[in-house]
């Protein structure tokens, strides 16, 4: 299924999705954002401009993603598919550079052997950027340019951009449905559209969690441990759908990772993509959506599809035009990942405990 609007960066489809067990980041400053004097010009220029009209603007930091390395099956051939429980595994690395996958400089083998050992299959390289330089970089009317002059002064074409890292989840409820939120016209992007519950991983947050007092634009990395960056990844997603949907944590299954999306209406702007299981039902869900959560003022309406309808959605389906790039990656990943069979392997374990 082709959408200009987006494209699957990564996937996790021959495990059906990642635990958090399973994720690691490397933390460097080599993965922020290049900078431009006259750019940086250019985006307190535009930065200005935005908070006069619209003051309720915040410049929060957020982290960048880079690149990643991604444990994969054997590779074979289309005609014959590995055997997903004895297949051998190779480590893709991977820069996130443009709409394909471009390889970078593979780890040594004692590395990747390790990794493998230890249960991890992912690994995202992170940098920290802000909401500021997205706003400046990724909806410039000179992102082509930014683009060319990314790579020919570095060899990235999103080198100048910010690149913020966003997480969205697929909300699935105990009677089957999946849940949608209808945006507001207020949001500064993609109003009135359908859209799964979201927002980033807070820098700030991760800080906090260590017992480090500290204002945004003093955030660095090397005040941050990854563990707890993955920590916040994970645990992220669900804090939005308890301020978006009002669902108590309490109710949330544990988070599983589905891939990364890039959303192309924002210069290729990257989002991990969750699937999370609720122990409400659609009707329970509906009634905690309607009273009220934190961030209620961000959507105006709650939708539910059925699995079956969100599986056989494709880009001549009627709804489709009414979703937001961000859900079409997360219905893109869902289709492929498949994550129930995950959480229903889960299920079943914990039941033979």
């Amino acid at each position: 299924m082709m959408d200009s609007e987006v494209s699957v960066l990564l996937h996790c489809a021959a495990w059906s999705g990642l635990l958090e067990s399973q994720v690691q980041v490397e933390l460097s400053e080599r993965f922020n954002r290049r900078t431009d004097p006259a750019l940086e010009r250019e985006i307190d220029k535009t930065w200005t401009e935005r908070v006069s009209k619209e003051p309720w603007l915040f410049n929060g930091s957020k982290f960048r993603l880079h690149s990643f390395c991604l444990a994969s099956l054997t590779s074979v051939s289309p005609q014959h598919p590995p055997n997903r429980s004895h297949g051998s595994r190779r480590v893709e690395e991977n820069v996130c550079t443009s709409d394909c996958l471009h390889h970078s400089a593979p780890n040594g083998p004692a590395e990747n052997a390790g990794q493998h050992e230890n249960g991890l299959l992912l690994t995202l390289r992170l940098g920290l950027t802000c909401y500021k330089d997205y706003l400046g970089t990724n909806w410039s009317c000179r992102v082509a340019e930014l683009r060319q002059l990314g790579e020919t002064e570095f060899g990235d074409p999103l080198a100048l951009l910010a690149q913020p890292l966003g997480v969205g989840g697929v909300l699935c409820t105990a009677d089957g449905q999946v849940v949608l939120i209808r945006r507001s016209q207020k949001v500064a992007e993609a109003g009135g559209l359908l859209d799964m519950p979201g927002g980033h991983p807070e820098p700030k947050a991760v800080c906090e969690r260590l017992g480090q007092t500290v204002r945004e634009e003093q955030i660095s990395v090397s005040m941050m441990k990854p563990r707890a960056v993955v920590s916040e990844l994970f645990s992220s997603v669900c804090a939005e759908i308890r301020d978006e949907v009002n669902i108590p944590l309490s109710s949330l299954g544990q988070p599983v990772l589905m891939g990364v999306a890039l959303n192309h209406t924002s210069a290729g702007r990257a989002s991990a993509e969750f699937y999370v299981s609720c122990s409400l039902t659609g009707d329970e869900v509906t009634k905690l959506y309607w009273k009220g959560g934190a961030e209620a003022n961000e959507s105006t309406d709650i939708v539910f599809l059925s699995r079956e309808e969100v599986m056989q959605l494709n880009t001549s389906s009627p709804l489709w035009s009414e979703l937001c790039p961000s859900a079409k990656g997360a219905v893109l990943l869902y289709q492929k990942v498949k994550p129930e069979q995950r959480h229903n392997n889960q299920l079943n374990a914990s039941g033979d405990r």
